[in-house]
């Protein structure tokens, strides 16, 4: 009789070990399969319908700026949710069809006295965008807030020929 229970008693062990080995291997299998699939959505460009949704939201609010209305706190989570998804771009890969929105998102923050992030738009412009022709205007812009801007560095043709 002891045998028997001591024969039950190490296959239950064995059949535990087994059951947290299998589920573990699950789990492990079911992360990296999350990763990738996490990755392969975060690796996709911006599409046209999201830019253009953005510039319309962004349009619409500065119209509404303009206009002197009042923002209403669904107007200031459309500001919120545009400055987000065009930081995430940036984060995956910088596309130049995205540099007028950072301004025109800079103007809305800078006419609504939201200067820090004016600044950052204004500065994701000039460190990411500095040969559109959008980056004399966000320096300018910065200058007029009383921002220091450096400016670029010009190469000489003899630096130019080095490289």
């Amino acid at each position: 009789m002891q045998v028997f229970l001591y024969y039950i008693n190490t296959r239950g062990r064995v059949m535990k070990k087994l059951l947290i080995l299998t589920l573990s291997a699950i789990f492990v299998i079911v992360a990296f399969t999350m990763d990738a699939s996490a990755a392969k959505k975060s690796s996709k460009k911006i599409s046209a319908e999201d830019v253009e949704a953005m510039t319309t939201t962004i349009d619409t609010l500065t119209k509404k700026v303009y206009g002197h209305a009042l923002l209403s706190p669904e107007d200031n989570q459309n500001l919120i949710e545009v400055k987000i998804k065009l930081d995430n771009q940036m984060l995956i890969a910088p596309d130049t069809t995205l540099a007028p929105l950072y301004y025109k998102a800079g103007d809305l923050y800078k006419k609504r006295e939201m200067k820090q992030e004016a600044i950052d738009c204004y500065q994701t412009i000039l460190e990411n965008f500095a040969d559109t022709a959008l980056a004399p205007k966000a320096r300018t812009a910065l200058r007029a807030m009383g921002i220091q801007v450096a400016d670029p560095v010009q190469k000489t043709a003899s630096e130019d020929e080095e490289e």
